[in-house]
């Protein structure tokens, strides 16, 4: 990828959110999404109500202009939309569950996802939790380069504007997806799939009365929203398909795991859990694993031995490379 060209497209980018954020007295994000649905449409500028007005129309569209001229391939298209986000999630103070995935967790979901993927006519991917489809994006472009040419994407999200992003985050990285808005609790509409990745949100569900059917539901009070969508994940694998889940680093030390572990048991086999370098995260609180599951079914069986251990720091080169080295040994062995 070309740094400078990739730098010089953002500034244009955030150039232009920038004016329509103050003309319309939004939020960066919403200006953000506006921006990327103008460009998508070759740079034709929305108005509504007399806003933006023509004085800010006359700014943005030598803006939009230089920004179309430089012909940014799919991956810096994502890289430009990624430093957008970031912005965004600090001017605009974005929850953490609605953080984008850093790019590195996404290349090593990627990496792992190439390794153990067959080639078949068409692969489908869905995820659960979708934000705004930096994961997602990562792992497609990335998979494209490979073996894994025919994809159809799916995501599900309850949030309509982190939806929003992600389907001009996508269209404008030249990425088909079907995207639904919908609480990933209730029965889902997308059909089975190959593959569900998320990094999933962390905390409690507030509605006890929608979980009831749910194995990992909670006996008393609200239940882990992370251990529900890895058992609605389960339900919609195709038999022999892969969960791959950014989840606490701590997921199994509550209380509440038993159920969990109960779940995965008795849908898919645990073939793996991999800690994330710790440099990739705030704290040690906020530090995540990769999540490995195989739903039980089409010839799937349990890995020996479980794939178990933590990524060096991505700084030390060597180290990384021997550990990437150990995994790709163990999927080789257990296929």
């Amino acid at each position: 990828m070309n740094l400078e060209k990739i730098g010089n497209a953002y500034n244009l980018f955030d150039k232009a959110t920038d004016l329509l954020k103050e003309d319309l007295a939004t939020s960066y994000m919403d200006a953000l999404v506006e921006t990327g649905d103008n460009l998508l449409e070759d740079g034709k500028i929305m108005i509504e109500d007399g806003k933006p007005t023509e004085k800010v129309i006359n700014k943005i569209k030598p803006i939009y202009n230089d920004f179309l001229n430089i012909n940014l391939l799919p991956e810096e298209m994502r890289q430009v939309i990624q430093f957008a986000l970031v912005k965004a999630s600090k001017v605009d103070k974005i929850q953490p569950n609605h953080q984008m995935t850093p790019d590195s967790i996404g290349l090593l979901v990627a990496y792992l996802l190439e390794k153990i993927l067959d080639q078949k006519e068409e692969t489908k991917i869905l995820d659960i939790a979708v934000g705004t489809g930096n994961l997602l994006s990562t792992v497609t472009n990335h998979l494209k380069k490979g073996k894994l040419k025919d994809i159809r994407l799916f995501g599900v999200d309850n949030d309509d504007t982190m939806l929003s992003v992600a389907g001009m985050n996508l269209k404008m990285q030249y990425i088909d997806a079907d995207l639904y808005y919908q609480d990933a609790i209730d029965n889902l509409v997308t059909p089975k799939v190959d593959v569900v990745l998320s990094d999933l949100p962390i905390g409690y569900y507030p509605i006890d009365e929608r979980v009831v059917n749910f194995e990992t539901r909670a006996l008393k009070g609200h239940s882990f929203v992370h251990h529900l969508l890895i058992e609605q994940s389960m339900l919609q694998l195709l038999p022999g398909g892969w969960g791959v889940f950014l989840v606490p680093k701590n997921l199994f030390e509550s209380p509440e795991a038993k159920s969990l572990l109960e779940v995965i048991q008795k849908q898919a086999h645990f073939q793996g859990i991999l800690n994330l370098p710790n440099d990739l995260f705030t704290s040690q609180e906020s530090a995540k694993s990769l999540l490995l599951l195989q739903k039980r079914g089409n010839n799937a069986k349990q890995a020996k031995p479980v794939l178990l251990g933590g990524f060096p720091a991505i700084s030390n080169k060597e180290a990384f490379a021997r550990f990437l080295q150990q995994v790709e040994n163990w999927i080789n062995e257990n296929k």
